[in-house]
């Protein structure tokens, strides 16, 4: 029978509690402990003396050689003496297991709410893409179409005209159907990059005084025999009691043409268009509220078709469903800058009845005396005789034809194949040789603008301040000022216009004599 036994704290705890033993604990360490039988009392009296009295290093060598291996604790043992800090452990894990999980699902509904929408904006963007697609399919369908109508016209007339050469009435009347074939081509080009323009957000806003009647009467003028042609009757009305406001003319003058063409074209012989124009109530210290509304008995559209009537690619027939030429940009561009110049515009049709367009605006209140007179230049081309034009064109073709019209008004003219030739004979000849300079703009090696800035810096004051005036495709307004910004006097756009070309010639001239 063992009378003591050294042993841990812990072994120490078991066999006490199993009772038999009691303990002198170690001063150093405090987890060893001696074990005697609890009868053996003189026993655990020596052993607490002998501790007592023993150094430290004795002590530790002494334990180094007597201590008992460890002991292993049995699973159910480790439980029993510890039941409180399990449960404590087991319900901490427990929770937090539950806490994962938890999160875990939340995170997947979360991402399968993200996936969720991302699926829709897909759909949603495939959706738009298809339409988009669909659309601008159908837009150059009937834009090819359009564009070969008046092309085959032209062609096709001027093969008549070779054949007729010497027969001077249809020679002159194939000239007139070529002349609109090439006037409808170039609307619907025209119509094109104004809506890209538009789109851009390109456009600014110019408000000048004008005189609603003068204004309504212009539009009179210009559509009177047309409709006269086709005996559609056209009547205008105005009832207002402000004659004079502010208005970007250029562009509400867009509008009303191109409301006004509409219904000349969708108009059968004999039809009925109405123009009436009037003043209603305003709401705005200081503005006139003017209500439009243009009417025609003509072809109509379906009700279904309306809420498309201003997207841009969108078009209830194509040319050869309605007899009529376009691209269907018209209506779009109309909405386009009657939004931009804060109106609005309401459409009504009924197929086989005819159509009603409301319009309504408010404008500035202007005066008589802020309106801009704009007398009209008379052309008198006697006065181009002698004078010389530097023609800056890069195209054989342009400067063939541009050549040609300024010849027969009397010019005599030099062409620059570019702009660094155009800059180089302007700098060789004389300073009054020539009186004005033709510039292209998109040419090789220097292009327009380059070439007007190197003109304006000449040391020569009567070169530097020779006229210059673009002509150019450039025919936007952001080109226009960017041809004033290089110091050039004005702008024409091409294709030419003679009459346009001429009025800005017989300026100039005008002006320098």
């Amino acid at each position: 029978m063992v009378d003591c036994f050294v042993s841990d704290a812990y072994q120490t705890n078991v066999y006490i509690k199993n009772g038999g033993y009691k303990s002198a604990y170690l001063s150093e360490p405090k987890s060893i402990s001696f074990l005697i039988r609890r009868d053996d009392t003189t026993l655990l009296s020596i052993l607490n003396q002998t501790i007592a009295l023993m150094p430290s290093s004795v002590m530790q060598g002494a334990l180094s050689m007597y201590a008992t291996p460890e002991q292993h604790v049995s699973f159910k043992e480790f439980i029993s003496e510890n039941a409180f800090a399990v449960i404590v452990i087991v319900v901490l894990t427990a929770l937090a297991f539950m806490g994962v999980v938890y999160h875990s699902l939340i995170k997947s509904k979360k991402a399968q709410k993200e996936m969720e929408y991302l699926n829709r904006e897909l759909e949603v963007a495939m959706n738009e893409a298809k339409s988009a697609n669909a659309a601008k399919s159908t837009f150059l369908f009937n834009m090819s179409h359009d564009i070969r109508t008046p092309m085959n016209a032209i062609t096709g007339f001027r093969d008549l005209l070779e054949k007729h050469q010497e027969e001077p009435e249809k020679r002159q009347d194939y000239l007139d159907k070529m002349k609109m074939a090439n006037e409808v081509l170039v609307s619907i080009i025209n119509n094109v990059l104004e809506m890209t323009r538009i789109e851009q957000g390109s456009v600014d806003i110019d408000l000048t005084a004008a005189n609603i009647e003068q204004f309504c009467d212009g539009l009179n003028s210009l559509f009177r025999e047309m409709m006269e042609q086709k005996h559609i009757s056209f009547t205008n009305e105005v009832n207002v009691e402000h004659d004079y406001v502010f208005a970007d003319i250029p562009k509400t003058r867009d509008i009303y043409i191109n409301l006004i063409s509409n219904a000349y074209k969708y108009t059968n012989d004999g039809g009925h268009v109405h123009l009436k124009v009037e003043e209603i109530p305003s709401e705005k210290e200081g503005y006139a509220h003017i209500k439009t509304v243009l009417t025609d008995d003509g072809i109509g559209m379906d009700e279904d078709f309306l809420p498309h009537i201003f997207e841009p690619f969108s078009r209830e027939n194509n040319t050869t469903d309605a007899k009529v030429e376009g691209t269907g940009l018209g209506m779009p561009i109309v909405k386009r800058l009657i939004d931009l110049l804060e109106g609005t515009i309401d459409v009504q049709s009924k197929k086989g009845v005819g159509t009603s367009i409301t319009i309504t605006a408010y404008h500035k209140i202007a005066k008589a005396e802020d309106v801009l007179e704009q007398g009209s230049v008379q052309i008198d081309t006697s006065i181009f005789k002698g004078k010389r034009i530097l023609l800056a064109e890069d195209n054989e073709l342009n400067a063939e034809i541009a050549t040609e019209i300024l010849k027969d008004a009397g010019f005599i003219v030099d062409r620059a194949e570019d702009g660094k030739v155009c800059v180089k004979m302007f700098k060789e000849a004389d300073e009054n040789y020539y009186d004005l300079i033709l510039m292209d703009i998109q040419m090789p090696n220097m292009n327009g603008y380059e070439a007007a800035v190197a003109i304006r810096k000449f040391t020569n004051p009567i070169k530097a301040n020779i006229p210059i005036v673009a002509m150019t495709a450039n025919a936007f307004e952001e080109d226009k000022k960017e041809a004033l910004r290089c110091g050039m006097n004005g702008h024409l756009a091409k294709p030419i216009n003679i009459k346009s070309l001429m009025v800005q010639l017989t300026k100039i001239i005008n002006k320098g004599r």
